[in-house]
């Protein structure tokens, strides 16, 4: 089996060219059930290439075979406060794409797709799906609609319709033989593996171009030093877990769990601060304020 390179970096690296479009269409294909085309990548403040790229999103304009046209986020971070980043994300494409003086209703529709690594929320499934609804608070089967002119007006039929719609992809919780195509993809995007009877829409295009041994030389060492950097950074984290649960069953009720924990995370920020981590970057991967940050 070849050795590729993992989902993730190759979204911002390499699949920016048109003719590569075909393996996140397949992706996007799998995840809504209807044929996507991606038309193209959006240059956003939220898509540029930074020095915490890695937090950033890729926007995509894209249609279906409808012909109607949508926005995608695609985002794959591993952030504390992940579920905020969700809502601050769809919330910055919504008013990135509706130009100054247009009507509301030029809003495309926003699919916001959250591929994230690790333990998030509460939950036994890997592969989750968000709308907006609004019930009635006296009956909870009286979902409001839109209006027959509304229906008209938009071509759609319910609010969640317009509002933005969220999938979020729990890899870590991906321990099944893959039978379905979204499997398939799952199991990619844990393994970085594509066995050669995976057949889902855009895999066997991403088992030829993904290729390590494909990446030209700047490619390759790119690759491997943020591989790199996202061991250390796991590394770093889970020692300061393990310490800070440690002191706090060693002080027991004189301080406490939790204050135990926290003394591991301002340990933790400390290594990071040491590394030469931007500030940023570390208030978001332990939950402290930059503030705290600035005085360790």
């Amino acid at each position: 089996m070849a050795n590729l390179v993992s989902f993730d970096w190759a979204i911002k690296r390499l699949l920016r060219n048109k003719a590569d479009y075909c393996i996140v269409e397949g992706l996007l294909t799998v995840l809504l059930g209807k044929q996507i085309r991606i038309n193209s990548l959006l240059e956003s403040e939220g898509s540029k290439e930074t020095e915490e790229d890695k937090f950033n999103c890729v926007d995509i304009l894209a249609e279906d075979e409808t012909g109607e046209q949508m926005i995608f986020e695609i985002l794959n971070n591993r952030e504390l406060d992940y579920f905020h980043r969700m809502a601050y994300g769809t919330s910055k494409v919504l008013s990135e794409y509706l130009k100054e003086g247009e009507p509301y209703e030029k809003i495309r529709k926003v699919y916001s797709i959250h591929i994230v690594y690790f333990s998030l929320g509460q939950g036994d499934d890997y592969a989750y799906h968000g709308t907006t609804q609004f019930v009635s608070m006296h009956d909870k089967n009286d979902i409001l609609n839109l209006s027959e002119a509304q229906r008209k007006a938009f071509g759609c039929d319910t609010p969640s319709d317009i509002f933005p719609e969220y999938y979020l992809l729990r890899v870590d919780k991906f321990d099944k033989l893959a039978t379905t195509p979204l499997d398939e993809w799952i199991s990619f995007l844990k393994t970085s593996e594509i066995p050669v009877n995976f057949n889902a829409p855009g895999l066997p295009e991403a088992r030829e171009r993904l290729r390590v041994d494909s990446l030209s030389d700047e490619e390759r060492k790119d690759y491997h030093r943020r591989m790199e950097n996202l061991r250390y950074q796991r590394s770093v984290i889970n020692t300061g877990r393990v310490e800070g649960f440690t002191k706090g069953l060693e002080e027991g009720e004189k301080k406490g769990r939790e204050e135990g924990i926290k003394e591991g995370i301002i340990k933790t920020a400390q290594n990071m601060k040491k590394e030469g981590l931007p500030i940023p970057l570390i208030a978001k991967m332990t939950g402290l304020s930059e503030e705290e940050i600035e005085v360790l």
